[in-house]
């Protein structure tokens, strides 16, 4: 079947280019489909409608998100009329914190139960991306290549256009085939006359919507609050402007050498030519997102600005000395808002001398709000210190062990066991481990990659990607056909391969393959012995069946070859990972293991001398308080962990660039943020130093 030509700039039936939203945007389009209307005035007449469905976006946007920090774009609508179609048009730059983007798809969402005749379609640059989410679940007839324009939100669910086949005059049946992929024009047509067409999925819309179920209670969780030191000046920006805190976190995160050039010259290291000089130094609490703080926290900044090395060295002595007293503690709290509160500065400073050429609103109010001070007297407009103990959180300071991993609190969540469950030694044993929403993705990836592997439709081709690439399939169906008789020849034993994939990624053996493994070590027993009653029946037999026997025996001996040599290859590939480690599931159980030898030793009677038992043994015997049902326990907690733990390192070791780890999370519906490497040796030789 040929596919259908594309259509270019002059031909018939040319919409323009399908144009997709830029990097991490999420675009959003909200229609008012009227049954009756059918374009042309009616478009202009529904305008006074969208005027109230913006209005009651933006109040509703007001109410949930006062206090919200956007990283850089907030949500926003405008009226547009294009093409005879009016509708309310949105787009967001949500940067680096993907929550922007759920935030938008839950305002949408809760707008669509207020208007009965709303429908609303968002999308970002990855496409579909609420289908995305819900891959696992989707129907086969649903692909990547097809998808566009069909996916809405109304009333508060999901609803999606289904496929409708329609033939041409000619009648040809590759006429039909363009119909899968509809233009937004046409999808409205389909919606304002049939109304009922658009089908919606309990499984589908659970998953697409998974991750506004921790909404609105999201909105204040993802904030976080923390005790800077900053110059008192700042400090009345700030009380001023909070949200200004985002474009300051983003220019300090992206700083480049031209904006950091005047900041580092030797000229301000007296802090005269500086907006904010670290003088006059106040510590007060500043509201961040946890990205946004994360990405503070996570920058390393060295060199620091000339005229911040004498407040930094005065805290890192101060630092050192509450470290020499043993009081780690107080070290970090006197080292670690004076970092903060410098990486907050300098980025208030870069956003100030740009504000004016700046597109961020909030920027330029900054500017503004700096030249009316100066206007009112500079630094005897500031507030006193006692204004400033008025306002409201000025003391308080968040937890931020969010931000760090405890691997055994790791380990049992992926179990499921988290507060509740046994702490294997008290004390921080009893904290769960990160949030509620980071459990559930750990063990929703966990499940999901278990599900691939335990995958019995899957056979030699690998993961099916269903009605994808369809113009190379047709392209390759001679192909197949040459090398079909080449495939038969190939011998390869399904079971056999994926228990040793299983053995080597610390998985349990299958139940299934163990049954079929020892059938077929049975059958090749049973039939060993027919072969040799067979060679004991008499001459006869072997004069008439001498060439055929001679063929499978010498099948049967290659085959066992192959077989040694692949157990061969397997055992010297899993000797020398298990030397480097990398099949260890627990390394604290070594560790275990080797503490409690020189015990085991003891009890036994043999010291360091002794040789009685010979170098190749070890005592077998079990320390007190062992009990067989918690190792059961640890051994599927450990088998969980280790699967994790080498996802997340196999996708870290891409450093953001394409992999096998991402590439198989994707396949998976999954995705991970780009993670940045962390700081924590850099700040313990800080202490220490």
């Amino acid at each position: 079947m040929d596919s259908p030509e594309e259509l270019r700039p002059g031909d018939e039936g040319f919409g323009g280019f399908q144009m997709q939203p830029p990097e991490n945007c999420v675009e959003y389009m909200l229609f008012i489909i009227d049954h009756q209307a059918n374009g042309g005035a009616a478009a202009t007449a529904r305008l006074p409608t969208l005027e109230a469905v913006r209005k009651a976006a933006v109040k509703k946007a007001d109410e949930l998100t006062s206090d919200y920090i956007w990283q850089r774009e907030p949500f926003k609508l405008e009226t547009k009329v294009e093409n005879g179609l009016a509708y309310l048009h949105g787009t967001t730059d949500y940067g680096d914190n993907v929550e922007d983007e759920w935030l938008i798809v839950y305002l949408l969402r809760e707008l669509s139960k207020t208007f009965p005749n709303l429908w609303i379609r968002v999308f970002d640059s990855d496409g579909e991306f609420l289908l995305i989410e819900a891959a696992k679940v989707l129907p086969k007839w649903l692909s990547p290549e097809m998808d566009s324009n069909r996916v809405w939100i109304h009333d508060g669910k999901l609803r999606i256009i289904p496929v409708i086949n329609t033939t041409t005059t000619t009648g040809s049946s590759s006429a039909t085939a363009n119909s899968k992929s509809i233009s937004l024009p046409e999808a409205l047509k389909v919606i304002r006359s049939t109304p009922n067409l658009p089908i919606h999925s309990a499984f589908i819309e659970a998953e697409s919507f998974y991750r506004l179920d921790k909404y609105p209670g999201q909105i204040t969780d993802s904030l976080h609050h923390s005790l800077i030191a900053i110059p008192r000046k700042l400090a009345y920006i700030i009380h001023a402007r909070p949200k200004a805190i985002a474009p300051a976190t983003e220019a300090f995160y992206l700083r480049d050498p031209a904006a950091m050039k005047p900041i580092l010259s030797t000229s301000t290291s007296t802090s005269a030519a500086l907006l904010f000089p670290p003088t006059d130094l106040i510590t007060i609490s500043v509201r961040f997102t946890k990205v946004l703080y994360a990405q503070l926290k996570s920058q390393r900044f060295d060199p620091p600005p000339p005229a911040w090395k004498a407040v930094l060295q005065a805290a890192e002595a101060a630092a050192a000395l509450a470290a020499a007293d043993a009081d780690a503690d107080d070290a970090l709290q006197k080292l670690s808002p004076i970092e903060m509160g410098m990486k907050v500065t300098t980025g208030f400073e870069m956003l100030a001398r740009a504000a004016h050429s700046s597109a961020s609103r909030v920027a330029r109010e900054v500017a503004l709000l700096l030249d009316d001070l100066e206007e009112d007297g500079g630094d005897a407009a500031l507030p006193s210190d006692e204004d400033i103990k008025r306002w409201k959180d000025v003391g308080r300071n968040d937890d931020d062990s969010w931000m760090d991993i405890n691997y055994a609190d790791f380990e049992r969540e992926l179990d499921g066991r988290g507060r509740g469950g046994k702490t294997g030694g008290g004390g921080d044993g009893d904290k769960a481990f990160g949030d509620a929403q980071t459990q559930a993705d750990l063990q929703k990836m966990v499940s999901r990659f278990e599900a691939f592997l335990n995958d019995e439709d899957a056979g030699l081709d690998g993961a099916e990607v269903d009605e994808m690439d369809e113009d190379d399939d047709e392209e390759d169906t001679d192909e197949e056909g040459d090398s079909e008789d080449e495939d038969r020849e190939v011998s390869f034993d399904e079971e056999q391969f994926a228990r040793m994939m299983r053995e080597m990624m610390g998985l349990p053996p299958s139940e299934d393959n163990d049954k079929l493994a020892a059938q077929k070590g049975g059958g090749k027993q049973k039939a060993a012995a027919g072969a040799g009653a067979a060679s004991s029946s008499g001459n006869v037999g072997k004069s008439l069946g001498s060439d055929s026997d001679s063929d499978s025996d010498d099948d049967d001996t290659n085959a066992e070859e192959e077989e040694k040599e692949i157990r061969n290859l397997m055992m010297q590939m899993e000797a020398e990972l298990k030397g480097h480690g990398a099949l260890a599931l627990d390394p604290s159980a070594v560790k275990k293991k080797k503490a409690a030898q020189p015990l085991l030793n003891a009890k036994s009677g043999k010291g360091e001398g002794s040789s009685s038992t010979g170098k190749g043994k070890e005592v077998a015997t079990e320390l007190p308080g062992e009990e067989e049902e918690d190792d059961d326990d640890d051994d599927e907690v450990d088998i969980d962990y280790n699967l994790a733990k080498n996802l997340l390192e196999s996708f870290k070791s891409q450093a953001g660039m394409a992999g096998p780890a991402g590439n198989l999370l994707s396949l998976m519906g999954m995705s991970l943020p780009r993670d940045e490497g962390d700081d924590d040796e850099d700040e313990d030789d800080k202490v220490k130093g």
